[in-house]
C-alpha cells in the first residue's frame, strides 16, 4: 500500500493536485493524507486569545473534513482511503514530521498556493517543502494540470554524480504505473566523458536495464534550462524527474523565482528526489 500526503491550503491548485494524485494512483490501494498546517508563531501565541486560537484550529479541522468528503465523493474508488492531518507547525516542518511519522512515500503539492503570484513558477512555501524534505521524493503539479497516463519520463544528468538504488527507486516507482520511455538526458560540455563519467553512465544502464530507456546528447547551446524546456517540448515529455543534491541544477530552479531571470517554464509535473 502507498502512503501519499497531499499539502493543502485549500486553494485550487491544490486541490487539481490532489485530484492528479487520485488519477495517477488510481489503480493503486493508496491512502491519501491531507495536511493543514496553520502555523501559529510565538507573537501570534502572546498576541492571540486561547478561545482564538481554537476557533483557528476548528475552522481548519472542518475545512479538512469537508475536504475528505469531497475527495471521497469525487473519488469513490474501493482502492483509496482518506485521512486528515492539522499542524500548528510551519508547512515545511509539518510535512516533514508527516513523512516520517506515517511513513509517507510520496508528497504531492501544487506549485503555489492561494497566493501565488502569476509571475512565479514555485511559491514560497512549495521552496520550503521541496528543498528541507529529505525523507521522501516530492511530485510538483502544475498550476491546473489535467492528468494525463505518462508515456514519457525526462531524467537529465551531467553523469558526474553517482546515482544509489535508493534514488533511482522512486523514479523506477513512477515508472512502473505506466511503462513510460525514460529518456536520460545528458548537456554535453566536454569533448568525451570522464572515467567517473562513464561509469555513472554504466550504473545507470544497469539501474534501468529492464525498462524502456534511451539515452541523449543536447549540445550546449543555451542555458541548461532552456535546453531542457527544450528537449521536454521536442520529445512531449510529460514528467521530468530530478535528484535534489548540494550545487545541483535543481536548486537553481527552486531557488530562482522569477520566470523570466531563469527561463523555466516548466509546465509538465516535476518529480524531485532528494539524496
Amino acid at each position: 500500500m502507498r502512503k501519499i500526503l497531499l499539502p493543502t491550503d485549500f486553494s485550487d491548485n491544490a486541490w487539481s493536485a490532489s485530484l492528479y494524485a487520485l488519477n495517477f494512483f488510481e489503480q493503486e490501494i493508496c491512502t491519501f493524507y491531507f495536511l493543514n498546517s496553520v502555523a501559529l508563531t510565538r507573537n501570534m501565541l502572546s498576541n492571540l486569545s486561547d478561545r482564538l486560537i481554537k476557533e483557528m484550529s476548528a475552522v481548519a479541522t472542518q475545512e479538512l473534513l469537508d475536504l475528505k468528503e469531497l475527495a471521497e465523493t469525487s473519488d469513490p474508488n474501493t482502492k483509496h482511503t482518506f485521512e486528515t492531518i492539522l499542524s500548528t507547525q510551519d508547512l515545511y516542518k509539518a510535512v516533514g514530521h508527516a513523512c516520517e511519522t506515517h511513513d509517507i512515500d510520496l508528497v504531492v503539492m501544487g506549485t503555489k498556493g492561494a497566493t501565488g503570484a502569476k509571475e512565479f513558477f514555485f511559491g514560497s512555501k512549495t521552496v520550503n517543502v521541496t528543498m528541507s524534505i529529505k525523507a521522501c521524493p516530492v511530485l510538483l503539479i502544475p498550476e491546473e494540470f489535467d492528468f494525463v497516463p505518462p508515456k514519457q519520463i525526462a531524467f537529465p544528468t551531467d553523469y558526474n554524480r553517482f546515482y544509489n538504488l535508493k534514488e533511482v527507486k522512486p523514479l523506477k516507482s513512477l515508472a512502473d504505473l505506466y511503462q513510460p520511455k525514460i529518456r536520460i538526458v545528458h548537456i554535453t560540455e566536454e569533448k568525451e566523458l570522464s572515467n567517473v563519467q562513464s561509469f555513472n553512465l554504466r550504473m545507470l544502464k544497469i539501474y534501468f536495464k529492464n525498462y524502456d530507456f534511451s539515452l541523449h546528447c543536447m549540445p550546449k547551446y543555451a542555458e541548461k534550462a532552456k535546453e531542457i524546456n527544450d528537449f521536454i517540448e521536442e520529445l512531449d515529455i510529460d514528467v521530468l524527474a530530478m535528484v535534489k543534491y548540494k550545487h545541483s541544477f535543481i536548486e537553481k530552479i527552486i531557488n530562482e523565482p522569477v520566470i523570466k531571470e531563469l527561463g523555466f517554464h516548466c509546465k509538465i509535473p516535476f518529480l524531485v528526489i532528494p539524496e
